[in-house]
């Protein structure tokens, strides 16, 4: 049964409940199952703090989550609410810590000490999509579009609303730096 469990994590790092699940439902006996998930723990292999930090850190670098998507799926994996909560103030001290990084940069190091890591996320998801926003002429649409993005992936209502606001002043005032074409043709 210890075979099947490092198999299973053999994929990348699990919970303990994603594990006690998999090891449940193959028909292993529970008492089984608590030896296995405690003998793993021992080995370093099952740890959720461990596996919740590396989740959120996956999340922020490949698919951008707001805190309240990134909560709920670490609930669905079995984590317990004072692991999330431990978690996302983790991640919250390392965005402000990794902001303090930046004082010497001059003008926007405000800025970036300020930000949120949910507001660096939502940043980065509208940067992966910019090219589909920007197909959106309609610069209402655009910022509904941006909006609607930003809470599906769990951002807050206020940041949606400043980001998708902020994308299309941006993108109205970058039409504006661009020089009329001569009328003599």
């Amino acid at each position: 049964m210890l075979d099947a469990a490092l198999r299973f994590l053999e994929a990348r790092a699990r919970s303990v409940a994603e594990v006690r699940r998999r090891l449940t439902s193959a028909g292993y006996r529970e008492d089984l199952v608590a030896r296995a998930i405690e003998r793993l723990g021992d080995l370093g292999m099952l740890d959720d703090a461990a596996f919740a930090a590396q989740w959120v850190e996956s999340r922020d670098r490949a698919r951008p989550r707001g805190e309240r998507a990134l909560g709920v799926e670490l609930r669905r994996k079995g984590i317990d609410a004072a692991t999330i909560t431990e978690t996302l103030e983790e991640r919250r001290q390392a965005a402000v810590s990794s902001g303090n990084d930046h004082l010497g940069d001059g003008g926007d190091a405000e800025r970036r000490v300020s930000a949120s890591p949910d507001e660096s996320a939502a940043r980065k998801l509208l940067a992966r999509h910019a090219h589909a926003l920007a197909r959106v002429a309609e610069p209402r649409a655009r910022r509904q579009r941006a909006y609607a993005l930003l809470a599906r992936n769990g951002f807050s209502p206020e940041i949606a609303a400043d980001l998708s606001r902020d994308l299309v002043a941006v993108a109205a005032a970058s039409l504006e730096d661009v020089p009329e074409p001569d009328a003599e043709t």
